[in-house]
Order: C-alpha cells, then sequence, then structure tokens
C-alpha cells in the first residue's frame, strides 16, 4: 500500500474545508447533512471523517481557519482592513460562502453551549490581536488617546459585526467605503 505523504493529507483536508464552507454557508449547520458534505467534496464520508472526527469539528475546523486568518490580518493591518478587504470582495462567492459561515458560527453561539464554549477561545484571540494592534498604534502616536483601547475595540469589533450582517443579508454595498472611513476616523487621533 503506498503511503501518503503529509502534504497531501494537508491537501486533502483544506480542499475538504473549502467544499465544506460553502455547503455550511448554502444550507447550514442542520442542512448540511453528511450526504450534502460527501456530494460537496466528491468524498465519501469515511474520507471526510478520516480527517475530522464529525461534523461538528468540521464546522469547528471551518471557523478557526476563518479566525485564524482574521486574526493574522487584524495583526498586520488592523480590524478596519479586514472590512476594507471584506467589502471589496463582496460580490464573489467565496465571501459569500464565507458570510454564510460567519452567520452560522453566531447562530451556533447563541443555540450551542457546548459549541460557545469551544468557541470562546478563537473569538479571544481576535480581540487581542485587535487590542495589540491598537495598543501599538496608541504608542505609534496614531490613534486617540482619550478612549480606553477596551472601548474601541468593541467599537471595531461592533462595525465588524454590521458589516457582515449587512453583507450577509444581500444588501447593497452603496457608500460602505466611506463609511469605513468615518470608522477609521473615529479611532484616529486628531
Amino acid at each position: 500500500m503506498p503511503r501518503v505523504s503529509q502534504h497531501q493529507l494537508d491537501a486533502r483536508r483544506q480542499e475538504i474545508l473549502a467544499a465544506a464552507r460553502g455547503c455550511f454557508a448554502r444550507h447550514g449547520y442542520e442542512g448540511a447533512t453528511v450526504r450534502r458534505l460527501e456530494e460537496a467534496t466528491g468524498l465519501s464520508r469515511g474520507a471526510i471523517f478520516h480527517h475530522f472526527r464529525d461534523k461538528d469539528s468540521l464546522f469547528l475546523a471551518v471557523a478557526e481557519d476563518d479566525a485564524i486568518e482574521m486574526a493574522d490580518t487584524v495583526a498586520r493591518n488592523g480590524l478596519v482592513q479586514v472590512m476594507r478587504d471584506l467589502l471589496g470582495r463582496a460580490g464573489s462567492p467565496d465571501t459569500a460562502g464565507w458570510l454564510g459561515s460567519q452567520l452560522e458560527v453566531s447562530r451556533r453561539l447563541r443555540t450551542d453551549p457546548e459549541f460557545a464554549k469551544r468557541w470562546a477561545e478563537r473569538s479571544a484571540a481576535i480581540a487581542q490581536a485587535t487590542r495589540d494592534r491598537l495598543i501599538r498604534q496608541r504608542d505609534a502616536g496614531v490613534l486617540r488617546d482619550d478612549v480606553p483601547i477596551e472601548v474601541l475595540t468593541q467599537f471595531l469589533e461592533l462595525a465588524y459585526d454590521g458589516l457582515v450582517l449587512h453583507l450577509a443579508m444581500g444588501r447593497p454595498a452603496g457608500e460602505l467605503s466611506g463609511v469605513l472611513d468615518l470608522v477609521e476616523d473615529a479611532v484616529r487621533r486628531r
């Protein structure tokens, strides 16, 4: 029997995550049945669940990948840049799938205490990346210093959540670029 390299296993795992992201976004968590996941990935349930313990683990892995990417972008460029990037890709099918996954995470946070407990760590990483970035910006003299970092963090998180909801509901982007300019201006030193 030929050996499968770690690179091949990692590539297959990423393929499963990409297809599952779209399936969860289209059908929601409950609607993304194992049969639909098999169709989306083109793999058998055995192949899918060789990489992931169960559907819940697969969904959490999709959400974790998104959270890791977001935390990295926040650390490098800030949460406003994450919002600008999201707005720039708003019409793409990949973004629609990502938005659907974000809404599904929000729903599961409200309805599934075990998921909420598992997700808390991921959400804390994004919040910490945002706080760290704001502290660096304040230390560099770019950020206003009359508002506590925690308040600025929550302000940016609310703006981000509002943008995700707006786009996920299919509302037009309109002048949202100007809105993001206003958000950014609100946290900058005057």
